[in-house]
């Protein structure tokens, strides 16, 4: 019998009330039956320092080490962010920076899934531009189409947090299709 597969969600906002909150709540609603989804938070990680990390320290600051064994037990990720300054937030960049230490980086060689939200009207193009350097870097893989772009997202989701816009949710089903196929080994 096969395992369910595990798919973390990372939002690059932390504030109460994030659009891309709302985005990868309803993307893990959207996923399959047999798909476990769960958004992991990182607003306790302390900023990236090589002093604190192995090898040079014996181990690493508990929070890191809780969020690495969380991300460890991923087959894939969707990551929801908005852009700050062309790219992705530093907050984000920092807990991705944490996770992809060492041999045991429990990112590589794992599919993942970017889109995001924004009042904007860019809709988060270059946040996500951003992204594929890094996933380079770590031998992830990717699922580049379609791309989910949300712009004004004001306008698009509900108090509820429910996504109003059904261009915007066939385009996050056909994502997560990739996303669910490239996982499956």
């Amino acid at each position: 019998m096969e395992k369910n597969k595990k798919i973390i969600g990372l939002c690059g906002s932390l504030r109460k009330g994030s659009y891309n909150e709302m985005l990868l709540k309803v993307a893990g609603g959207l996923l399959p039956e047999g798909v476990d989804f769960e958004i992991v938070r990182y607003d306790d990680i302390p900023v990236y320092n090589e002093d604190h990390d192995t090898p040079k320290a014996n181990e690493r600051p508990a929070s890191v080490t809780k969020f690495r064994e969380l991300l460890g037990i991923a087959d894939a990720f969707i990551i929801a962010s908005p852009e700050y300054n062309y790219s992705i937030p530093g907050g984000l960049k920092n807990a991705i920076d944490w996770a992809s230490r060492g041999k045991d980086s429990p990112l590589m060689h794992k599919p993942v899934a970017v889109m995001g939200a924004t009042q904007g009207l860019w809709g988060t193009v270059r946040m996500q531009a951003a992204f594929l350097p890094v996933f380079t870097f770590l031998n992830m893989n990717p699922v580049l189409q379609p791309e989910v772009l949300i712009a004004q997202a004001q306008n698009k989701f509900d108090e509820a947090g429910n996504l109003n816009d059904d261009m915007a949710l066939d385009l996050i089903k056909k994502k997560l299709a990739h996303l669910v196929s490239a996982s499956k080994v």
